[in-house]
């Protein structure tokens, strides 16, 4: 069941008032409805981070020209038979960056690997959403993404590189899979804005203030830690990570990288400033029948060594994928996705600035 103090929203409820929301600041409704797929999939997943939390981040892009809502598409610049690279024309994020996999899909069909690096995107939102295309097609699949700098490396005070998410979705038997799908910063920053939206102190190892130490407060947020935190508790690790995101997205697409790309929620730069500012993505989708037979067999065989092993306390250990299952399981227990009471509250808020219909709860 639910805490009390949340309700519960039919997924087509969440699906329809997205799509209403981003046809009222003019975007089409096949592209407002491939950005409420990737909305509902997030929270639905319990990515509430990247779900219907980020809808006003997507309204503001569109509203202020930040990203562009004409009638275009994306370009293959170049291509080989497993290689591609897109220019994005700075259309939304999530429309975007699932041509670029399903460009990877299609390629990894006839070449056994599609590896499409992209430039002139904008934020693509959870990364795992484009790994699992690939791997309904039974492939391997990877999605990697620069974004807005908000990490400050270790030893250092200055916003450097995004929160830069990868992904990989890998089939197993029955269908059970692996699904990684992280940042490489401690946390998205999302996270730290429900924290903040609950009345939740930060907890360690997330935040950094001007100073570069350490903050529990949001007030003082002026970075987010690389994965692991400090540097004694391997942050460097995190930070080597987000760099190798950079060399797959904006390095090797000759999009913005690092300190270079727009910053978060910049939405008053002048339009012709845009197109080099815009976020960098790479897509991979990978045929294992390219490779020895048995992939997904052995991949269950890992799985399970993982899970059936004994656990340290009454808890099971999972695999990547394993949350994200649970939480779907309860949404369909529900009806519909939890959601925090201030989370209502900020959708009831959206659905009064652009005079929507607020979205029905069970």
């Amino acid at each position: 069941m639910s805490d009390e103090s949340e309700k519960v929203v039919p997924k087509q409820e969440l699906h329809t008032f997205v799509v209403r929301a981003m046809e009222a600041v003019g975007l089409q409704s096949d592209r407002g409805s491939v950005l409420a797929d990737l909305l509902v999939s997030a929270d639905y997943r319990g990515h509430y981070s990247h779900g219907l939390n980020r809808l006003d981040m997507y309204l503001n892009e569109i509203k202020s020209g930040t990203a562009s809502k004409e009638n275009k598409e994306p370009d293959i610049v170049k291509e080989s038979a497993g290689t591609a690279l897109v220019e994005g024309n700075n259309l939304i994020g999530p429309y975007v960056a699932r041509f670029c996999m399903d460009l990877a899909i299609q390629k990894a069909k006839t070449a056994g690997i599609g590896f499409v690096s992209c430039r002139g995107s904008n934020h693509f939102g959870i990364a795992g959403w484009y790994s699992l295309r690939a791997m309904e097609q039974g492939f391997l699949g990877m999605a990697f993404c620069n974004t807005s700098p908000m990490m400050v490396p270790p030893r250092g005070t200055t916003r450097t590189l995004g929160t830069n998410p990868l992904s990989l979705a890998a089939p197993a038997n029955n269908g059970d899979s692996f699904v990684l799908d992280m940042a490489t910063t401690a946390v998205a920053l999302g996270k730290a804005e429900l924290k903040d939206r609950k009345g939740e102190p930060l907890p360690s190892g997330w935040t950094v203030d001007k100073s570069g130490h350490e903050t529990h407060d949001f007030k003082n947020l002026h970075g987010l830690m690389p994965l692991g935190g400090k540097e004694e508790s391997s942050g460097y690790k995190g930070y080597g990570l987000a760099m190798m995101v950079e060399t797959f997205c904006g390095i090797l697409s000759g999009g913005a990288f690092g300190p270079f790309v727009r910053q978060w929620k910049a939405f008053e730069r002048p339009a012709n400033l845009v197109s080099l500012l815009l976020f960098g993505q790479c897509f991979i989708a990978i045929d294992p029948s390219q490779f020895e037979e048995g992939f997904t067999d052995r991949m269950q065989t890992l799985i399970d060594a993982c899970r059936d092993q004994p656990s340290a306390d009454k808890d099971p250990v999972l695999v990547p994928g394993d949350p994200e299952r649970n939480h779907m399981e309860l949404c369909d227990k529900l009806g519909g996705i939890p959601y925090h009471e201030n989370q209502i509250t900020f959708a009831n808020e959206i659905a009064a600035t652009y005079k929507l219909a607020p979205m029905k709860t069970l």
